[in-house]
């Protein structure tokens, strides 16, 4: 536990779930969202380069599996403000020991979990609800030369998705499928 934040440590190494521990009173409540002090405990390093908010409409609606080639490799805080989702990250390192093995999450406005996500993942969503809005920090601006994907429906990646996928945007349909000679990323 560090400041405001209680992390739980998930099967891939450097992939946090993180829960906000709220200050409430009569009025309501404060919850911390980003604190490079306490975060520095848990791995973030660098700046918050980016702080970026998105709304999903409809429920289903799958958004990933992004990610930021080196060396524009990025550390992610994912943060669902309103509604549910189920959050997943895969780890793409190459030569880690859990290549290609994902940790699925759900975040909500509720349960106060965040996901702090290192460099080396590829990471994506499902809305659990319609009308979802998130808050992503990121360590490092982005970069268009630098931005990939891999398609959320590989069977490779094995991530069973809780709902019928929709509203996968053109971009991310057409992220690759994994190869048997996909090697993944330099850490």
């Amino acid at each position: 536990m560090s400041g405001r934040f209680e992390a739980v440590e998930t099967p891939l190494q450097g992939l946090l779930v993180l829960t906000r521990k709220a200050v409430t009173d009569d009025r309501g409540f404060l919850s911390r969202l980003f604190c490079d002090e306490d975060l520095r405990a848990f791995g973030w390093q660098g700046r918050l380069a980016q702080l970026n908010e998105t709304g999903t409409v409809h429920r289903g609606t799958v958004r990933g599996m992004h990610f930021q080639r080196p060396p524009h490799a990025e550390i992610k805080l994912v943060t669902c403000t309103r509604g549910r989702i189920l959050d997943v990250a895969v780890d793409i390192r190459e030569d880690s020991p859990t290549f290609l093995q994902h940790v699925a999450v759900e975040l909500s406005e509720e349960n106060g979990r965040s996901l702090l996500i290192p460099k080396g993942f590829a990471h994506g969503f499902q809305a659990l609800s319609d009308d979802v809005r998130m808050i992503y920090a990121h360590s490092e601006p982005y970069s268009a030369s630098a931005e990939a994907g891999l398609h959320p429906q590989d069977a490779a990646l094995g991530i069973d998705w809780p709902l019928p996928v929709v509203h996968l945007s053109l971009r991310d349909a057409a992220h690759p499928h994994l190869s048997q000679g996909y090697r993944g990323v330099a850490a």
